[in-house]
């Protein structure tokens, strides 16, 4: 029977594993910027505002920030927990310690699966981008498919270079985001802003939805995918230096840094263009471009689709590093082919990180039909926040039973991590909840039926396949 492992032997257990398995050298910086990239002001923003003009017809402002706040809840209680439990694998380890082996390996399942599924989503993506920095033609599927595995090769060389190498890209994206995101936000704010700031509230349910309120929760479901991935933090955490204190510092600050960016970023792209053009470029690969160069000049089109492409690959590359760790955490304790945690002689897990990255590619292929991609990519989104409402439900279960006490670790809330905890549980499973549901208008007219159901109907077979897993291990 499997049970639950004490987490007050967690330190001990970290002490008894070998503590040179990954190589410790993140600083708070470093960490940081991990998560700020792979959250990626750009990529979230650049990758929504089209789905949000078109289904909501505008007015999705409120929505966006309603989503922020509640997202930091969440993150809050991902800091408590990783102030006392900073390993590789984050919320799936935290999973396996305080809930049980079996409940461990749900968790990884599902969270292996979905930053797969977020890292395709945005190979493909950037691949998009990238073609249309070269000039090349990406208009069928197999263009798309091979230039989003451009992309993911890149970010996997990436991964596999100098830890140097990657250190130097990342902070460049970081960078690219300030200047292409931030910075281009504020000059349109600052000079090209044509409307009042009641434009952000206007407009509500002009879109596909059938009325407002329908239009509020799919805004809600939408900007969802906006504010995942601060969590890459914590996977990373045997590589950071100091990590009860560094890394619950690093998951909070970089979702309030992105948070801030992309808030004001909509603000600016909503006030600066008439209700017209945003519904007109929403329905293109490339919405951002043509609003850009509108004010500044098609002078500027180029250099700014290059830093939208240095932009996204950090994003990328983080996404390959985030989600290797989990590969790797879960292969350490037998939950995966034990190879995929060997690591190199500079205690990188290359063997972790080209299994990711095949498994990404293999994902690129649904790109070949644009339908099974709208799936991946709902996906993508409602398999994180099933793993948001997992982490947090165990993390409330088990410090209302007593098996968890957040005292322990560095972070100390006192009564407010209960309410916290709480409030974010709720808001987990309820964006969940909104995010599976199917809804006609947030898809293609001739989508088919279970493309509609694409959530519940990949969590239900990732779910079963693993329960099955687990009753032949059983049987033997």
């Amino acid at each position: 029977m499997s049970t639950a492992q004490n987490p007050k032997s967690f330190s001990s257990e970290m002490k008894s594993a070998d503590p040179s398995m990954l190589n410790r050298s993140m600083g708070i910086w470093n960490s940081f910027t991990l998560g700020f990239a792979v959250v990626s002001p750009v990529v979230g923003l650049y990758a929504i505002v089209g789905v949000q003009t078109n289904v909501t017809g505008g007015g999705w402002f409120p929505a966006l920030v309603s989503c922020l706040i509640m997202q930091l809840l969440v993150a809050t209680v991902y800091a408590e927990l990783s102030s006392q439990f900073p390993i590789a694998g984050g919320a799936y380890k935290w999973a396996r310690q305080l809930g049980g082996t079996i409940l461990g390996q749900y968790a990884g399942a599902i969270y292996i699966s979905s930053t797969i599924a977020m890292l395709t989503t945005t190979a493909y993506t950037g691949g998009i981008w990238l073609a249309i920095l070269f000039d090349s033609p990406s208009e069928t599927g197999a263009m798309m498919v091979l230039w989003g595995a451009a992309f993911l090769l890149i970010c996997m060389l990436l991964n596999l270079a100098h830890v140097n190498v990657f250190k130097s890209v990342i902070a460049l994206g970081v960078y690219a985001e300030i200047i292409g995101s931030f910075g281009m936000a504020l000059l349109l704010f600052l000079f090209f802003r044509e409307h009042p700031f009641s434009e952000l509230f206007q407009h509500l349910g002009t879109g596909t939805a059938p009325d407002e309120l329908s239009a509020f929760l799919a805004a809600l479901a939408i900007a969802g995918w906006a504010f995942i991935g601060f969590d890459a933090c914590s996977t990373t955490s045997e590589e950071t230096h100091q990590p009860t204190r560094m890394v619950p510092r690093a998951i909070f600050f970089s979702l309030c840094a992105v948070g801030t960016v992309v808030v004001f970023n909509s603000a600016a792209l909503t006030l600066s263009f008439d209700h017209a053009t945003l519904a007109k470029t929403s329905a293109t690969f490339d919405p951002i471009t043509p609003l850009i160069t509108t004010h500044i000049g098609d002078w500027f089109e180029k250099p700014f689709l290059a830093i939208v492409v240095i932009a996204f690959l950090a994003c990328g590359a983080s996404v390959v590093k985030y989600t290797s760790r989990i590969v790797f955490s879960m292969a350490r304790e037998g939950n995966m082919p034990v190879s995929l945690s060997r690591v190199t002689a500079a205690k990188a897990p290359r063997n972790a990180i080209l299994c990711t990255v095949f498994l990404a590619g293999l994902g690129l292929l649904f790109g070949l039909n644009n339908e099974a991609v709208a799936t991946i990519i709902a996906f993508g989104t409602g398999g994180l926040y099933a793993m948001f409402s997992m982490t947090t439900g165990v993390g409330l279960y088990t410090r209302l039973t007593g098996r968890w006490d957040p005292a322990l670790g560095e972070l100390r809330l006192g009564v407010w991590g209960l309410i916290i905890n709480i409030a974010a549980f709720l808001w987990s499973l309820f964006e969940l909840i909104n995010i599976a549901w199917p809804r006609t208008y947030l898809a293609s007219p001739d989508a088919p039926w279970w493309q509609l159901w694409a959530v519940p109907l990949v969590l239900g077979s990732i779910l079963g396949v693993t329960t099955l897993t687990i009753l032949i291990r059983r049987s033997k």
